[in-house]
């Protein structure tokens, strides 16, 4: 009976890697620069969720023996910023090696995997001394839009998921905003009702089971650094230097940073076809460290920031 038992696992475990070994192929044959090793490394977790046209959402989480903070990382919500998926990836990497710092005097092997906690030194600051992060990636919310020929923006049912979130007045102001300010643009339709989309309901779903202190999400091709939320803002990441662009009916910023009370940090690189060097990953990726020890803290001061004036003409992430 124990061996039946042990070829069953066996079979199971190889299995999973099999088909984790497609998957991360596919992703590697659609996002630039990513390599179908860096996402075998990613250990992706099948997250129960799945998108309009049945594909999985995957996760990957890294936590260290006793996290202090969770931050939630989110690239690919726009299925066509295929950069934001690709910096995601590379992103889980770096979160690895944080966790990954072996006690002294000793040698300690990657860590990374779901529910794997290793010793941790995570992000440090002369402010605040040692920061155990517990990192949640989703690195591509819209895989129905990613894998579309070509990549959409929208899901599979034409919704903008980051017009998709139950903002107040969402029935009357997401409409309105779309007629009047985009022109009926079909790219950034909000959908029949807030949470229509499966996509946006896991994300909803996550920020309730998670309670991130912070939400990253990676979007393309504005080139610019956007916050929403209750504290002082980081000023750059990198070579992306902060300019608000102001709130959107329906999108995460506007509901998790402004009516939730949990930062925001929207990251919009330069290019959405092609991924940022890795240098430049890596230094926006420390920049968010340094910001996040200096200025991330357990009680916030609740605040909301201004909508964009009339007339003004802002980029719409």
């Amino acid at each position: 009976m124990r061996s039946g038992h042990a070829l069953l696992a066996a079979t199971v475990f190889i299995a999973t890697q099999a088909y984790g070994s497609t998957i991360c192929r596919h992703y590697a044959e659609r996002l630039p620069n990513l390599r179908q090793s860096q996402c075998e490394a990613a250990d992706l977790q099948d997250a129960a969720a799945r998108s309009v046209r049945g594909r999985t959402i995957w996760t990957s989480d890294i936590k260290p023996l006793e996290p202090n903070t969770r931050v939630l990382i989110i690239g690919g919500m726009h299925g066509d910023e295929l950069s934001s998926s690709a910096m995601a990836f590379y992103w889980i990497g770096l979160a690895q090696n944080s966790v990954a710092a072996p006690p002294q005097g000793g040698d300690g092997p990657l860590g990374g995997q779901r529910g794997h906690a290793v010793p941790s030194v995570g992000a440090t600051s002369p402010v605040t001394g040692p920061r155990a992060v517990h990192w949640r990636f989703i690195p591509a919310l819209n895989p129905d839009g990613l894998f579309a020929q070509p990549a959409k923006r929208v899901n599979a049912r034409g919704v903008d998921l980051n017009r998709n979130f139950p903002t107040p007045n969402w029935a009357r102001d997401s409409r309105v905003y779309w007629e009047k300010r985009t022109g009926k643009d079909p790219r950034r339709w909000p959908g029949s009702q807030p949470l229509s989309e499966p996509e946006a309901r896991f994300l909803f779903e996550q920020m309730g089971s998670f309670k991130p202190n912070l939400i990253v999400s990676i979007h393309a091709p504005y080139g610019v650094l956007d916050f929403d939320g209750p504290m002082v803002p980081p000023s750059r990441l990198g070579r992306l230097f902060l300019d608000q662009v102001g709130i959107f009916p329906g999108s995460l910023g506007n509901y998790g940073g402004v009516h939730k009370g949990i930062p925001v940090v929207t990251i919009e690189l330069p290019n959405a076809a092609q991924a940022p060097s890795q240098a430049e990953m890596q230094s926006m990726w420390q920049d968010l460290q340094r910001w996040m020890g200096e200025r991330l803290g357990p009680a916030p001061t609740a605040g909301k920031r201004l909508a964009v004036a009339p007339g003004s003409a802002p980029p719409t992430p």
